[in-house]
């Protein structure tokens, strides 16, 4: 009978000539237990059409993109080591903050994304929780942008504060605003819109936790769309907005908060602002920079205007690629450091995901980028996935010749596909399916049972030819103590539970990185 938990994965073994097997299938004792297809996104009466085009930007196709173009065009590149993770920009009309956007939307001509979460304030409608808009598409002039219905799915699922409400999108121009930068330098993304009824701390944290949870392995940009003080002299401007950027610089959404709450500072989209780093840092972001600060005043040339001026920001925020040391922070829950930077991790996730979602539409296995160490070194690794808790497919590779990228793309479409226990996976499984990356340390023979740790070590059993690998975060998921760990790898390898005791058997062990 099978268990539930147990992760005794199907993986394909390539091992130096001193072991007795070269390959072996051994069996997860794991029991087993979705996105539709995408609908026309136009449908009559679903797209939100724009409510600022012709005003806050050109109404012109040809004029709108000529005038992003022209930003994107005089705005320096910023590069840096790292992952993107979150954007901070402005959602003044083009004249006025377009050109601080551009520094922010400079970025994405070296980055590729699937989807785009913006978030935004509200600045019409009054409402409690956050809305989000899942009826369809968004409409600019220069074309209808896709909602990624599978993301707004798990997230709505995952809080009922988060709902659909198209009456607080209607009028609110802080997503709208984003729209034609990402059109222009981000091709072929789809949207998440979501629009904060309530800034408080408690709120943002909600809502940071409900994406990292739907999130997943997906590969997405986060998009905070936020103004800084409003109606101040350009002097009282610059220092209360000079307190928002010091703490978005050290990425620290707690005080910054804490600031706007006493009003400190300010920021009509704060609450964005907090929300993105939050999730930022979950998703292992360590770094952020402030590209570019002006007010209005640098626009108009009014330096003492007596209605006062609004200030602008664009801000990055990234993984920085990270020295062993420093990663050892994050390391795995079986305790053990691979050496992967959160950024490292993070694609890994993606990685994964594209490729099973390749496979679900027919279509070829993604090119894949090895575009760091981490992702180019040569380690063996186990895919995993759950649905709903129960086991969907675990295939890996204990020792591997290609870069690490490489065997997560693919193992994740061999767990999905090719797992013979289980049907392949189905597009409408996407959006409920999990993913477990296992990176491992080559296995090492031992002499003596003693030296196994529970939690830290897999074992590989085998004689005669037979052989069986249960994972290290096993023993740990079923409570068992070394002896019952020991017992049940004899058991995968369909051996004696005590063939371990056998001189005849011979037991390697190894450990696991875990995420």
């Amino acid at each position: 009978m099978r268990k539930r938990g147990c992760r005794g994965c199907p993986i394909v073994i390539v091992l130096p000539a001193y072991f007795l097997f070269l390959l072996m299938t051994v069996f997860c004792g794991l029991s087993t237990a979705g996105a539709s297809s995408f609908e026309e996104i136009s449908r009559e009466g679903e797209t939100r059409e724009p409510a600022i085009a012709g005003t806050w930007y050109p109404g012109s196709p040809e004029m709108l993109r000529k005038q992003v173009e022209g930003f994107l065009e005089k705005a320096p590149p910023a590069d840096f080591d790292g992952t993107l993770v979150a954007l901070i920009a402005p959602h003044a009309g083009y004249t006025f903050s377009g050109q601080v956007a551009a520094y922010a939307y400079k970025l994405l001509e070296k980055h590729r994304f699937d989807s785009v979460v913006i978030i935004g304030p509200s600045h019409h409608a009054r409402f409690s929780g956050v809305a989000v808009y899942s009826r369809g598409g968004f409409r600019t002039p220069l074309g209808i942008v896709p909602l990624d219905h599978s993301l707004i799915s798990a997230l709505e699922r995952k809080d009922p504060h988060i709902r659909h409400l198209a009456e607080a999108h209607a009028r609110e121009h802080s997503i709208e605003i984003q729209l034609p930068f990402l059109q222009v330098v981000l091709p072929d993304f789809k949207l998440v819109p979501l629009v904060m009824g309530e800034q408080d701390f408690s709120t943002c944290r909600r809502l940071a936790d409900a994406l990292y949870d739907s999130i997943g392995g997906r590969s997405v940009l986060v998009v905070a769309s936020s103004d800084l003080s409003h109606f101040h002299s350009s002097e009282v401007a610059r220092k209360l907005d000079q307190t928002v950027m010091d703490r978005v610089a050290a990425l620290d959404p707690q005080g910054l908060s804490t600031l706007l709450a006493g009003g400190k500072s300010e920021a009509c989209g704060g609450g964005p602002m907090v929300t993105a780093m939050l999730l930022a840092s979950r998703l292992g972001a360590d770094r952020s920079r402030v590209l570019r600060y002006a007010d209005s005043s640098d626009v108009t040339g009014i330096k003492n205007d007596p209605r006062g001026v609004v200030g602008y920001m664009a801000a990055a925020i990234w993984a920085d690629s990270r020295s062993r040391t420093e990663a050892r922070k994050d390391a795995a829950k079986s305790g053990v450091d691979s050496g992967l930077s959160p950024a490292d991790k993070h694609r890994l996730r993606c990685i994964a995901r594209e490729s099973i979602e390749a496979g679900c539409r027919g279509a070829a296995a993604p090119v894949v980028r090895a575009d760091s160490p981490g992702l180019r070194s040569t380690q063996g690794a186990f895919v995993t996935l759950k649905r709903n808790g129960e086991l969907r497919g675990c295939i890996g590779r204990v020792i591997s010749d290609a870069p690490l990228a490489e065997t997560v793309s693919r193992m994740a479409a061999a767990a999905a596909f090719e797992d013979p226990r289980f049907q392949p996976v189905t597009k409408g499984e996407l959006e409920d399916l999990t993913i477990e990356i296992s990176v491992l340390t080559p296995p090492r023979r031992i002499q003596s049972t003693e030296e196994i740790q529970v939690g830290i070590h897999g074992i590989i059993m085998t004689r005669n030819g037979s052989a069986g690998l249960l994972l290290p975060q096993v023993p740990v998921e079923q409570g068992w103590d070394r002896r019952t760990f020991l017992e049940h790898a004899c058991l995968k390898a369909r051996l004696p539970k005590d063939a371990y005791r056998d001189a005849q058997t011979e037991i390697y062990v190894f450990s696991a990185d875990v995420f």
